[in-house]
């Protein structure tokens, strides 16, 4: 019984999520193309919040954000935090309180509704391909000289392992040193159990709490020190995930 009812929930709120979808989608077809490409994707990402908020109520799956007054709304930052859910999409566009350019898997884009919106707002990755890698760095790294911030899942992927984290990609530390750009790591608590990406018949609402950790400063460091960097980081949001958690 409980299968059939998390079956029927989960259909609501697909139903939802492609409802939202299909009056946002206009709204940001437009913005690409009256508006130049940034002011483009800072409407467009208002509107993906408008849609954040609404799929959060009408599904249940509510989310609250936790020391948001560390965030230096003044500067740029490189976020980075944990990947464990399809509700990650739906916290960050809620709890980040900047503008940011997301980076993401190209593979995304195949996705019906969805896919013509996220390839209008984030930085696009095929991890294969070295060209594409190199591409989306330099994209990144214009976005931080252009005085905004982006955003890196630094596992790279979802987590589907028993891990509280698993290991980080170089990227996001890589792009902090050679642009001197202060980190942001902020963890998601309950994405995970809320809508498990291995078994999601195990879905149920709930409160995903975003929380944000002391920024990172990096002045002063070079690629020597990547190993040292990333490693802080993992432990910061790993110890935090466990207070939390």
């Amino acid at each position: 019984m409980r299968k059939v009812l998390t079956a029927l929930y989960l259909l609501y709120a697909a139903l939802i999520f492609i409802g939202l979808m299909f009056v946002v989608l206009p709204l940001v077809l437009i913005a690409s193309a009256v508006f130049n490409i940034n002011t483009g994707k800072k409407i467009i990402l208002f509107f993906l919040r408008c849609w954040a908020w609404g799929f959060s109520i009408l599904s249940f799956f509510l989310v609250k954000t936790v020391n948001k007054h560390l965030v230096n709304r003044n500067l740029s930052h490189i976020y980075v935090g944990n990947h464990g859910s399809y509700l990650d999409a739906i916290a960050v566009c809620i709890s980040l309180p900047q503008y940011f350019s997301p980076l993401g898997k190209v593979e995304m884009t195949k996705i019906p509704i969805f896919g013509l919106i996220y390839k209008r707002i984030v930085v696009l990755i095929d991890r294969s391909s070295k060209e594409s890698r190199e591409k989306s760095v330099d994209t990144l790294k214009r976005d931080i000289a252009k005085g905004e911030s982006i955003l890196i899942f630094p596992e790279g992927t979802m987590n589907k392992t028993e891990l509280l984290l698993s290991e980080f990609y170089d990227g996001a530390f890589r792009i902090a040193i050679e642009t001197q750009t202060t980190l942001m790591p902020f963890v998601m608590i309950n994405n995970r159990e809320l809508l498990p990406r291995v078994n999601p018949l195990h879905a149920h609402p709930g409160t995903i709490t975003t929380i944000f950790i002391t920024p990172v400063d990096v002045k002063g460091l070079t690629l020597d020190d990547l190993p040292m960097l990333k490693q802080k980081v993992y432990a910061l949001m790993e110890e935090t995930i466990l207070r939390y958690a």
